[in-house]
């Protein structure tokens, strides 16, 4: 079992920073921190005044929990895909990650469930599924496939449970949709996290899905009715409720910067940073695929060929904490919201913080926040391969 302290770092963990800090991993656990010198002799020690210079910021592995691919690959294409999108998002830091698959076919989207299940037994970055349709309002449903959406039935809903074999952590549903709160208590009952989303649910409707164990609100502000000061929407529903977490996107394009810092002024330790990113996230202008859909990425921005609708982003998770923090986040409070929040959504325990006893990830950055060094389990990640 190999030995690891990283030392002389500004530890930021559970909303606390702590300068010249150290942390020791034994094999795949944290099981030390301290500060100053007191680290004793390991089989690997780093610097990481040496590795990432003045300022170096150590933190827990971030936690992505709604993205769809990375580096040319979509995660619905395969195992091979969602391992090559999963290295460009684990080489900026996301050490873990649930897989969202967008709507498909009810067989295809179960053999896509049944492809992650399979992943999560060999491949421990890879936390499950995160079904992100079909059960979405059509009129809200971004870069979904219309004809593909349906109100969620006890069939369906028993075929996906069944493909994903206790491995489906998320799915986002409209409530309002006929069946929708019997669906949420199916769900919630099964272990899964509902995540209010792509939805015209207004106040009451989105206050009767928390009401019946739904705990996610998907993109906060994107594919759902505004947050009015008559007309709260299922944000303001959200927002009201202590236990909900508010999924956001800080990309600079879905949300405005200011609007993600008063999000985590309202609801704090309650935002979770996802990327939602698509294939082109690490790869640059082109025409991509987002399910059966063409998207068009210009400068970035990824839409959907026919009408210009947004479609995922091009995000990573060390992008949205530079975006955070430059729009006036603390640190510690951008960082939470990539580690600690996203974990507790999820009930992942083992993750989320660098602390005794919890799983050896982490991520040390430059002063400019820049990806330096990462660790899952212990391991480092070659970063110049």
């Amino acid at each position: 079992m190999t030995s690891t302290v990283i030392h002389s770092a500004r530890l930021v963990t559970a909303g606390v920073e702590t300068a010249d800090a150290w942390v020791r991993f034994e094999g795949a656990q944290v099981v030390a921190i301290g500060t100053g010198d007191g680290w004793e002799p390991a089989e690997r020690v780093v610097d990481a005044t040496d590795a990432a210079g003045p300022g170096a910021v150590l933190t827990p592995g971030f936690l992505d929990l709604h993205g769809h691919g990375g580096a040319g690959h979509a995660y619905d294409d395969g195992p091979d895909d969602v391992r090559a999108a999963r290295a460009l998002h684990r080489a900026h830091g996301t050490t873990r990650a649930v897989v969202s698959l967008v709507t498909a076919p009810p067989p295809l989207l179960a053999r896509r469930a049944a492809m992650v299940a399979e992943l999560t037994r060999t491949d421990a970055d890879i936390l499950g599924s995160h079904l992100e349709g079909p059960f979405l309002a059509p009129a809200r449903r971004g870069a979904h496939e219309a004809a593909l959406l349906t109100p969620p039935t006890p069939h369906l809903l028993d075929a996906f449970l069944a493909a994903g074999d206790d491995t489906i952590v998320q799915v986002t549903l409209a409530p309002e949709l006929p069946g929708g709160l019997d669906a949420v208590r199916r769900l919630v009952s099964a272990g899964v996290a509902v995540a209010v989303g792509h939805t015209e649910a207004g106040w009451d409707e989105a206050s009767a899905a928390f009401d019946a164990g739904a705990s996610l609100v998907t993109h906060a502000f994107n594919a759902m009715p505004g947050l009015g000061h008559r007309a709260p929407g299922p944000l303001g529903a959200a927002l009201a409720r202590d236990g909900v977490t508010i999924e956001a996107i800080a990309d600079g394009v879905h949300v405005h910067p200011a609007l993600i810092r008063v999000l985590m002024d309202a609801a704090p330790r309650r935002v979770a940073l996802i990327t939602d990113a698509m294939a082109a996230a690490g790869s640059g202008d082109g025409r991509y695929l987002l399910g059966a859909l063409d998207v068009d990425v210009t400068d970035g921005v990824a839409r959907l060929a026919g009408d210009g609708t947004i479609a995922g982003s091009t995000l990573t998770q060390d992008a949205a904490l530079r975006t955070a923090v430059a729009a006036g986040v603390s640190l510690p409070v951008a960082v939470e919201a990539l580690t600690g929040a996203p974990a507790r959504a999820i009930a992942r325990d083992d993750l989320g913080a660098l602390a005794p006893g919890r799983l050896a990830d982490a991520v040390l950055l430059d002063a400019r926040l820049t990806v330096r060094g990462v660790w899952t389990a212990g391991a480092n990640l070659d970063l110049t391969a």
